[in-house]
C-alpha cells in the first residue's frame, strides 16, 4: 500500500451534504441484487477465494491469549489444504491480515514467523482507545507506537465520536492527523468512523472526508461492537465519499466494512458494490478488506461446495465433449 499524505483541513466539502436513505437503499438494491442471483458456480468459487484473500482475520476478544492468536495466525496462512484446490488459482491462498489488540501483537508476529509468513500476511492493531476512542490523546497515540513496536504493520484507530457528532470537524482532522504521523511510513492507518454512533448519515459522509484528508490509507466503518455495524447502505455513503475524494485529489483511499459481514453471500454483496462503483481495481487488498471473525467459516463451507458443484459440471462438460467426439 502507498501512504496517503495528509491535505490542509479543507471544510468545503463538509458544505451543503445531503443523503437522501431512501435513495441509497435503492441504489444499493439495483447494484446487488440482480447481479448476485446471476453468479454462477464456477463465479461463487471466484469470490469466495477472493473474500478470503481480502479479509483481515481478526479476535478481540477479552479472552485472548497466545494460543488464540497462535491459532488465528495458522488458521489465516492456512485456510484449508492446498490439495483441496479445484480449478485455476493464481498464487497462494491465505488471508490479506490477522487482526489483534495491542497486547497480542508481538504473539501475531512471532506466530507468522514461524509459519514462513510474516511478509505475506500483515499484522493489524486496534488501537486509540478501541473500541471507544475516549481516552486521552497522549495515551492513544502512545498505544500506535507501543503496537508498531511490537510488530504491527497495520494500524486500525478508532475516533472520537462525540467530535463527530458535535461537528467538531477540524478537531477530528487534527487529532487524525497525528494518528498519520504516529504511523509514519512504518504503518498504514485504518481509521474506523464507528458508525452506528455516528448520528446520521450525512456526518458518516463528512467523517469520511475528514479521515481522507487526514492521511487516513483506508476508511473502516466499524469497530464491531456497536449496536449497528457495516450495512451495505453506510458502505454505498462512504464509497460516495472515496469517489469525492478521488475526484478533488487523485488520491485512492480503501474500504474496510467491519462487523456484520458473516457470510459469503454477505461478502458477495460487498464485492460487487464495489466492482460496480469503484471498479476492479478496488478489490485488492491495498484498497479493501473485510474485518471479520466469523466469515471464513462460512467461505470454508462454501468452498467445498462449490469445488464439488464446479468439478460436477466439468466432469458433466468432458463427457459430454467425448461423446459428441465418438459419434
Amino acid at each position: 500500500m502507498v501512504e496517503n499524505k495528509e491535505i490542509p483541513f479543507d471544510p468545503v466539502p463538509l458544505e451543503n451534504v445531503y443523503v437522501n436513505l431512501r435513495s441509497v437503499e435503492q441504489s444499493v438494491d439495483l447494484l446487488t441484487s440482480s447481479l448476485i442471483k446471476r453468479q454462477t458456480p464456477a463465479q461463487m468459487l471466484h469470490w469466495t477465494l477472493k473474500a478470503l484473500r481480502l479479509t483481515d482475520l481478526t479476535t478481540l476478544s477479552g479472552d485472548d491469549t497466545r494460543a488464540n492468536v497462535e491459532r488465528l495466525c495458522f488458521r489465516a496462512a492456512h485456510p484449508f489444504p492446498e490439495r483441496h484446490l479445484v480449478g485455476a488459482i493464481e498464487g497462494s491462498i491465505h488471508t490479506a491480515a490477522v487482526c489483534v489488540y495491542p497486547s497480542r501483537v508481538r504473539d501475531a508476529y512471532e506466530s507468522l514467523k514461524a509459519l514462513g509468513r510474516e511478509t505475506e500476511i500483515g499484522i493489524a492493531a486496534v488501537a486509540t482507545g478501541f473500541p471507544s476512542g475516549s481516552y486521552p490523546l497522549k495515551t492513544r497515540l502512545a498505544e500506535i507506537e507501543y503496537a508498531i513496536e511490537q510488530g504491527a504493520s497495520e494500524i486500525d484507530v478508532v475516533v472520537d465520536r462525540s467530535l463527530v457528532l458535535t461537528n467538531k470537524w477540524e478537531q477530528l482532522y487534527d487529532e487524525i492527523v497525528q494518528m498519520r504521523h504516529a504511523c509514519g511510513d512504518r504503518a498504514h492507518l485504518k481509521t474506523i468512523l464507528g458508525i452506528g454512533e455516528c448520528g446520521t448519515m450525512v456526518n458518516v459522509y463528512k467523517a469520511s472526508m475528514v479521515a481522507m484528508m487526514a492521511g487516513s490509507d483506508f476508511i473502516k466503518t466499524s469497530t464491531g461492537k456497536e449496536a449497528v455495524n457495516a450495512t451495505l447502505p453506510v458502505g454505498l455513503v462512504m464509497i460516495r465519499a472515496i469517489q469525492e475524494f478521488h475526484r478533488l485529489t487523485g488520491k485512492k483511499i480503501g474500504l474496510k466494512p467491519a462487523g456484520g459481514v458473516r457470510t459469503v453471500n454477505d461478502a458477495v454483496a460487498w464485492m460487487i458494490m464495489i466492482q460496480e462503483t469503484l471498479g476492479d481495481e478496488w478489490l485488492q487488498p491495498e484498497l479493501f478488506r473485510f474485518g471479520a471473525s466469523g466469515l471464513l467459516d462460512d467461505v470454508e463451507k462454501q468452498y467445498y461446495k462449490l469445488a464439488a458443484e464446479y468439478i460436477r459440471i466439468a466432469h458433466e462438460k468432458a463427457a459430454t465433449a467425448e461423446a459428441a467426439s465418438m459419434k
